[in-house]
Parts: structure tokens; C-alpha cells; sequence
């Protein structure tokens, strides 16, 4: 049987009139609706969601619950995930009726709770349960990059979507749900390359020797009417200290630091007049003790004058198109003093074995004064520092290029983690 508030509030008036009259000293607030226990609602409020034992909700229909009686007003609704998932929404001014404004999550339990207001002010109460079931959807699967290991502060983390994702608003969805953190923290963004990949960086490269995690939470979380969020296995990688090398073509020197101090300065050749190296800050793609070095690789004809097909020692790669930092014993008389190779810096034997088992993967190798192109940004390496923070926030879909930065939930921020 059905609660009626407005019999309530009659009752309690009475007693209210019957205690003041025989003269009861101090307060009471029987009769003061809203300190009553809230009546059950059910028969005031309808929704959407299935109702027999075992129905399912369809994902991609967005919850509405309504107020069915015109005596009572909805004032707050909040539904939540058995992960602890919040879903939004809206409420009518009038509360008439409340609908959600964010997607809900597919194969998830949901328990509604609806809080209700009488035309007397009594409060009332009824709390649902909303299983949602599977879409006919795809699913969109994230693989993180790097790999799991440790590596140089300048390593941007990647994202690699298993189907394009082109709208901002659904882009906007997709960064949501990436989830990055750092011990020590620092603030980052994600900045879409294409369509289909991702990278993260911080505003300033990585602190030293942190631990960098990143997970995804789309796993059912509509991106579109024919996309889902799948699952996705989440990474931590660890940095090592803050090494940056700095080539100065113009004066032929690499100096190599660590953290603030300078540890090495280096005599070095760099790329000569038509095979200039790139300018640009460039991160350090792997290493390898031999590597086999062939002209035709970067578009020189084999048997031309320029030609050339040999092993080469203690190199640490720079870009996909072919620049390394290595040995070169051959140019030792011109390293120093002039710059007679194809791209790569060179230098002694010694001193390549001795940066290459300085650096790592993720390391920072700085490129100034010379006449070269400029690095690319994406495509050939990481050159993913070479854009300042404006320009790189402008590629998220959340910050939008904001320099100020935007609401703290529309911002990917790094918060230390429980060791």
C-alpha cells in the first residue's frame, strides 16, 4: 500500500496543534515535512530501464526518468556503476524529468537512486537497477606504447586505436578514457597524430627516475552509434636520469649532460652540404652495436660517387629515415672541424662506444646550427618535443589549445600512485 505524504503532513499538523495546546515546552518538528522518513516513491516515478527480472537496457538509448505524478517534482538522481562509474545528467528545471547526458557503459549494472519532493514538501524515495547489455557495436581496442621497460625522459607515450575515430566531440570521448599517472607527478596532454594514434607528453620532459602508468577505462563506453570501448591492457614504464646530448653542427661538438651537469663535450662530423642533418630536438629510438649502413636506403643511386655500403659500430638512431649518432673512424681527421657526412654526427670509435653505453632509449639529442630541415613532429621519430605547449594541446580534443589549461575534469593530469 502506498505511503500518501500528503496524510502525513495532515497528521503530523495535528499533533502539532494538539502538543502546542496542552502547552508542551521547547521545539518539535514533527510537523516539518522534511524531517520525515522519505515515503516510497514507485508509484510517482517512471524510467526507461526494463523492469521484469533479467531484462537488459539497450546502451545506446540514453536514460530518462520522469516524474508521473502531478502533485510531486524529481529534485536529484544519481546513477552509478557497480566500478564506480558516475553517469551525467540532466535535470528539467521543473523536475519533471531527468535524462542522462553521457553514454552509458555496456554489459554494466547500475543502481538509480531518485529523491522526489511532494507539493507539501515531503521527501520521498526510490532506488532502481539498470543492467545494460551488449551492443551490436564494434569494439575499439587501444594498444599503449612503449613497451614495457625504462627509458629516456623525452619518451612520449602512444596510443594506437584499433579503428578510426575522426569527430571531436568522440575524440574528446576516447582521451577521457585515457588514463595517464606519474610518480613523481607533472601535467601532460594527449595530442592526436591521426586518426587511428595518439602520443602523451608532459609540458616539460618526464622527472627523473619516475614511474609512468597509463590504462584505459572505454571498455563499453559508446564512442558512436556503431563503436564501443574494448578492452585494453594498460602499461608502466620507468625513466632513467635526464640525459640530453646537444650537436652544435656549426662548431662540430656534441656535449652530452646529465641532469643539470655537463659530462662530456665530443668532437663530431655532421651531415655535409645536399645530406644536411635536421635541426631539432629528437629522441633516441634504440641502439644497435652493428648496424649494416646502405646509401640506397636514403635515395642514393648503388655506384654512384656518393654510394656507399658498410658495417658501422655503436650506433644510436635518431630518426626512421636513417640518422644516427655512430662511429666513424673513417672522418676522425675532419671531426672537429668540418662536416663531411650524409646525416648522421660521427666520431671516434672510443668516444661512440662510450655515449652509446651513456644513452638509452627515450634519451634527448638536440640538433642546432645547422643548415638542414627542420625535425618533423611525427612520422620519422619522436620529434613530438619540437612543438611548443600551445601547439601541442591544440592537437587534443579536450584542451583545444588552451595554454590556461581546462576544467579539471577535461584535463589529463598526472597524480603520484600508491607504491
Amino acid at each position: 500500500m502506498r505511503r500518501d505524504p500528503h496524510h502525513r503532513t495532515v497528521v503530523g499538523r495535528t499533533l502539532l496543534v494538539i502538543a502546542l495546546g496542552a502547552g508542551v515546552a521547547g521545539c518539535s518538528a514533527v510537523g516539518d515535512p522534511l524531517s520525515a522518513e522519505p515515503y516510497d516513491a514507485a508509484d510517482q516515478i517512471s524510467f526507461n530501464g526494463p523492469t521484469a527480472e533479467g531484462g537488459t537496457a539497450d546502451p545506446d538509448t540514453p536514460l530518462e526518468v520522469v516524474a508521473e505524478d502531478s502533485d510531486g517534482r524529481i529534485t536529484d538522481v544519481t546513477a552509478v556503476d557497480t566500478k564506480g562509474r558516475h553517469m551525467a545528467g540532466e535535470l528539467a528545471a521543473d523536475g519533471s524529468r531527468w535524462h542522462s547526458t553521457s553514454p552509458l557503459v555496456a554489459g554494466a549494472s547500475y543502481t538509480i537512486r531518485v529523491s522526489t519532493e511532494s507539493v507539501d514538501g515531503a521527501p520521498g524515495r526510490k532506488v532502481l537497477a539498470l543492467t545494460t547489455g551488449k551492443p551490436a557495436s564494434k569494439s575499439l581496442g587501444v594498444a599503449f606504447g612503449p613497451e614495457a621497460g625504462t627509458y629516456g625522459v623525452g619518451q612520449p607515450l602512444t596510443a594506437e586505436l584499433t579503428e578510426p575515430v575522426k569527430d571531436p566531440a568522440q575524440r574528446a570521448v576516447v582521451e577521457r578514457g585515457l588514463k595517464v599517472s606519474s610518480t613523481p607527478s607533472a601535467g601532460g596532454a594527449w595530442h592526436w597524430v591521426d586518426d587511428k594514434k595518439l602520443h602523451f607528453r608532459p609540458k616539460d620532459y618526464w622527472p627523473e627516475n619516475a614511474t609512468v602508468r597509463v590504462r584505459s577505462t572505454l571498455e563499453g563506453v559508446r564512442i558512436n552509434d556503431r563503436l564501443r570501448g574494448g578492452r585494453s591492457e594498460p602499461l608502466t614504464i620507468r625513466t632513467g636520469d635526464r640525459v640530453v646530448a646537444v650537436t652544435d653542427v656549426a662548431s662540430h661538438r656534441l656535449t652530452v649532460y646529465k641532469g643539470d651537469k655537463q659530462i662530456r663535450t665530443i668532437p663530431v662530423t655532421a651531415g655535409k652540404p645536399g645530406f644536411e642533418t635536421r635541426n631539432g630536438i629528437k629522441v633516441v629510438l634504440g641502439k644497435e652495436r652493428t648496424v649494416q649502413m646502405r646509401s640506397s636506403s636514403i635515395g642514393i643511386a648503388e655506384g654512384s660517387a656518393e654510394s656507399y655500403d658498410m658495417p658501422v659500430h655503436f650506433a644510436a638512431r635518431m630518426t626512421w629515415s636513417g640518422e644516427y649518432v655512430h662511429a666513424a673512424p673513417w672522418s676522425v681527421g675532419s671531426q672537429g672541424y668540418a662536416n663531411v657526412s650524409h646525416g648522421c654526427v660521427g666520431m671516434s670509435t672510443g668516444e661512440a662506444e662510450w655515449f652509446y653505453d651513456t644513452v638509452r632509449r627515450g634519451d634527448l639529442i638536440t640538433v642546432v646550427n645547422s643548415n638542414g630541415a627542420d625535425m618533423e613532429p611525427f612520422g620519422n621519430g619522436f620529434g613530438d618535443w619540437n612543438l611548443d605547449w600551445t601547439d601541442w594541446r591544440a592537437g587534443s580534443a579536450l584542451t583545444g589549445g588552451s595554454a590556461a589549461g581546462s576544467a579539471p575534469e577535461e584535463t589529463a593530469r598526472l597524480r603520484p600512485q600508491p607504491a
